[in-house]
């Protein structure tokens, strides 16, 4: 029942962002909308942002589950790709307000998911610390972030296929040699 709620909280606030602007919906608009009361809303989330947090992490992870190998991430950013164009208003709505930082948010939390297993995949065999690991799935989910949000910001005309491959050949190799560099920098 709790997951069922959510969604139609989800789906209320979306259906009002293809109306409005986020800065004009209130959480009475969500929950007039969805048939609830204030209260069942507060039991579920804080505020209209915890709301949004938890629709991008859900929707994101639902997007790249099982695809976050080495033979999968591509498989895994077009997915998530394709997330956000099927979520197109929502995340230009988000995008184009003041709340921008939770798009940004979302796409390091969930590049860095996608990331983090391949690292982790690549760096078998190599004596690689931890703090390493992570600083290498950091560099590249930047990156990931960048050219992402620049897909978004220019309309997202390119198919994800064709950004996640474009994205593949970036990075074909790269990945592997950071870690063989990182495994041989002097500590």
């Amino acid at each position: 029942m709790s997951q069922t709620t959510k969604r139609a909280l989800a789906q209320s606030l979306k259906r009002l962002m293809a109306r409005k602007p986020l800065s004009k919906i209130t959480i009475s608009d969500i929950t007039e909308d969805c048939g609830i009361s204030r209260m069942t809303f507060y039991y579920h989330f804080q505020d209209i942002y915890d709301l949004i947090e938890w629709i991008c992490l859900e929707e994101g992870g639902q997007a790249i589950q099982g695809r976050t190998t080495y033979q999968t991430w591509q498989e895994g950013f077009a997915a998530l790709c394709r997330a956000t164009l099927e979520n197109r208003v929502f995340v230009e709505g988000l995008t184009h307000s003041l709340q921008r930082e939770y798009i940004e948010f979302y796409l390091l939390r969930m590049t860095y998911r996608l990331l983090y297993d391949v690292v982790e995949e690549l760096s078998q065999g190599y004596n690689l610390s931890q703090e390493s690991k992570e600083y290498i799935t950091n560099f590249y989910k930047y990156a990931f972030m960048g050219v992402m949000m620049d897909w978004v910001q220019n309309g997202m005309k390119e198919s994800p296929e064709m950004l996640a491959g474009r994205l593949s050949r970036m990075t074909c190799g790269q990945l592997l040699l950071a870690i063989q560099n990182e495994a041989d920098a002097p500590l």
